[in-house]
């Protein structure tokens, strides 16, 4: 990006000279590349690459937004002056905004990388998902392999006002593969990846051979696999589909729009017991193995939030507009999908903490049950205002005189959020975070990229359904 801090600091002092008595900038120059591998032939091989700024201005207590992909100067003061005009737009319209008031925020940081992937020659990355194909196939029963890279640079300038300057540049690359087996004429699908904060060095290291057949032996032993009766488990729950569940059943209702709403299960319930005491959740942006994010796009830290602690309701996630407005501090995030949205109340790295007992403990404990994968999961429904989630997994298996036996095809669950969470009765302590370089969290209309996870834990009681 070309535009210099001197010049920025013109463009601050020009939104206050036409009226805004608060003026932010976020530009930003993201580029992401993508390739993917239909059975043996290349069927994309893209370099996306965007920039622009996104303006935000506060008239008479009224919020206005605009945005630009050029970045000539006076187009920039045309955007500016375009959000004056849709705050003063709002007058009387909408609901009056004000911020919380923190300290003043100057820093630069890129995240740890050692070598660019967008300088490795392409050949090297179509060589590696070639070889992913190849191994895929050798596997019996495997009838289509689309193996897919990613690799996304996401370089964000924030300055405001008040005098924050934040320089953030995130690179996150990965690897995916979709694989379909197929026996006696069961079909069966798998998706699977693995991504990192990191460079091309994080591909080089990655034992591709074995993520790869891994996952091709365990759909076609899927296809094979019995379906489980449906009813109430003692079961444990993987490090993944700890994640997913807390991120998605829980975590919303923890963002504070949508407590501001009245759409969180969650509102009134700061100082309450909304789990068993053994579980603890946090929100963070520097957790080792999740998506970086040292800070908000409001400029604000993103700091280490445990919004449960040892069961307890303790903070919700906070901009520094609904930290104001519902009487938090803010916790960093504020986030957008991109300078040309507005920002939303949105998670980071969502996880449990981890507890004091060994995974092959707690199985050793359980005895009778189900144990739970995320790996191959599919999604599912959740409703923030009433903690009600229905989630498909992956291929899982039954737990026999205290171990994982049978191999059962993906399976449901569902449940309340709040109910299932207070049914946790061990944390192990073998804590897991990841990302995605494929995908991230939706949220009105917006796709920002984010981390889940936690330790494997067990819940005396859950509903669970077949998922084929």
């Amino acid at each position: 990006m070309t535009i210099s801090s001197v010049e920025l600091d013109k463009l601050i002092k020009f939104g206050e000279e036409n009226g805004a008595s608060y003026i932010d900038l976020r530009l930003q120059e993201k580029t992401y590349e993508s390739i993917i591998v239909d059975n043996g032939v290349v069927r994309e091989y893209s370099v996306d690459i965007s920039k622009g700024v996104g303006i935000r201005v506060i008239v008479n207590d009224y919020e206005g937004y605009a945005s630009t992909n050029d970045l000539r100067i006076e187009k920039i003061k045309e955007a500016i002056l375009d959000a004056i005009k849709s705050a003063k737009a709002l007058e009387n319209k909408a609901y009056k905004i004000e911020l919380y008031s923190r300290p003043v925020y100057k820093d630069k940081i890129i995240s740890h990388y050692a070598t660019d992937a967008l300088e490795v020659d392409p050949s090297e990355k179509i060589d590696l998902l070639m070889n992913m194909y190849k191994l895929a196939k050798s596997i019996e029963g495997i009838i289509s392999v689309s193996p897919r890279y990613g690799y996304e640079v996401d370089h964000r300038i924030f300055v405001s006002s008040n005098g924050d300057y934040i320089d953030v540049t995130t690179r996150l690359i990965g690897i995916g593969l979709y694989i379909v087996g197929q026996t006696e004429g069961v079909t069966e699908r798998l998706w699977d990846s693995n991504s990192r904060i990191a460079g091309w060095e994080y591909l080089k290291n990655l034992d591709i051979e074995k993520f790869t057949l891994e996952n091709a032996k365990l759909v076609v032993e899927a296809t094979r696999a019995p379906a489980i009766k449906p009813g109430k488990y003692v079961a444990v729950l993987d490090n993944e589909i700890v994640g997913l569940m807390l991120h998605e059943a829980f975590g919303h209702a923890t963002e504070g729009d949508i407590v501001e709403a009245k759409g969180s299960v969650l509102e009134g319930k700061i100082g309450k017991q909304v789990a068993s005491e053994l579980v603890t959740i946090v929100d963070d942006g520097r957790i080792d193995g999740g998506y970086y994010l040292p800070y908000d796009d409001e400029g604000t830290p993103k700091i280490k939030v445990k919004t449960v602690e040892k069961g307890i309701l303790k903070t919700f996630l906070h901009s520094l507009s609904t930290a104001k407005k519902l009487g938090g501090k803010p916790t960093g995030n504020a986030r957008s999908m991109s300078y040309s949205h507005t920002l939303l109340v949105r998670q980071t790295n969502t996880y449990m903490e981890p507890g004091d007992w060994k995974v092959e403990e707690l199985f050793r404990d359980t005895r009778k049950g189900i144990y739970i994968k995320g790996k191959g999961a599919l999604g599912g429904q959740v409703d923030p205002a009433m903690g009600t989630f229905t989630f498909t997994a992956g291929p899982s298996y039954l737990i026999e005189n205290g171990e994982p036996t049978k191999l059962v095809r993906g399976v449901m669950l569902s449940g309340f959020i709040l109910e299932t969470l207070k049914n946790v009765d061990a944390v192990a302590n073998d804590l897991i975070v990841h990302t995605n370089v494929f995908g991230g969290c939706g949220k009105g209309g917006q796709i920002v990229r984010v981390g889940d996870g936690g330790p494997h834990i067990r819940v005396k009681e859950i509903t669970i359904g077949s998922g084929r």
